[in-house]
């Protein structure tokens, strides 16, 4: 595993290199329902030094880069995801859930030690839209504080749950050294559709620099788990590298 200072300098310029949308927000389905599951917009006075939210990670120059991404975690079924990665040499970025390190640690500490990125998805997965700035910077904070005490450096990376944001929610992120992280391809696993359609939906919608969005917890995933190998097995097959942001 790379040092904390490497590392940190190496997702720094990761997130650098993305590709980002100027626009407020966006709705999207995470672990539960919401009414819209494409992008709206909802402003919260604009700030001109604000930095846009990423939807897109850095092309390869040399063949094919995808961004497998697992929200909602950490969960039962994160040591099985870990598995299937670890079997195809493929590294990932883990959006973890803060209330849930506790009883996780060992897992948590795991999808670091095996070259994944540890990022923050907010300690209860709250819709941020609906809280206040001191609210929001709670909701980051102590996920950030649990990540750090497993031995983790300090997430560069967050992602609102649901994909729901505003002006508010990236500026206190930026406050706090972090960018909205969000998502060029919705699996919608969470609805559970079948392994052959999750798997489907990332072969035909996977582009280099796509940013796909999985769940490994939330509710039962197995089937994100079987899909996960039918999707590594098939894009390795076409050339394409699995890269941590």
């Amino acid at each position: 595993m790379a040092s904390p200072a490497r590392w940190l300098s190496a997702t720094l310029a990761m997130c650098a290199g993305l590709t980002f949308i100027a626009g407020a927000g966006q709705a999207a389905n995470g672990n539960e329902p919401l009414p819209a599951s494409r992008p709206t917009t909802q402003t919260v006075q604009a700030s001109a030094v604000l930095k846009p939210a990423i939807y897109r990670g850095p092309k390869a120059t040399s063949g094919k880069v995808v961004y497998l991404t697992f929200d909602d975690g950490p969960s039962r079924y994160t040591p099985a995801v870990l598995n299937i990665l670890k079997s195809y040499n493929a590294h990932a970025t883990f959006f973890l859930i803060g209330s849930q390190i506790r009883t996780r640690e060992a897992t948590t500490r795991r999808i670091a030690r095996e070259g994944h990125s540890v990022q923050d998805h907010t300690w209860r997965h709250p819709l941020l839209t609906r809280l206040s700035s001191t609210d929001i910077s709670s909701q980051f904070t102590r996920t950030n504080r649990a990540i750090r005490r497993q031995g983790i450096v300090q997430p560069v990376c967050e992602r609102p749950p649901y994909g729901a944001f505003n002006n508010r929610v990236r500026r206190v992120s930026q406050t706090l050294g972090m960018r909205t992280v969000v998502w060029s391809l919705d699996t919608n696993d969470w609805r559970r559709p079948g392994a052959s359609t999750i798997a489907r939906r990332v072969l035909r919608g996977t582009s280099n620099g796509s940013i796909v969005l999985m769940h490994d917890g939330g509710g039962n995933r197995s089937q994100t788990v079987t899909a996960l190998k039918t999707i590594l097995r098939t894009l390795k097959a076409r050339g394409y590298r699995f890269e941590a942001l």
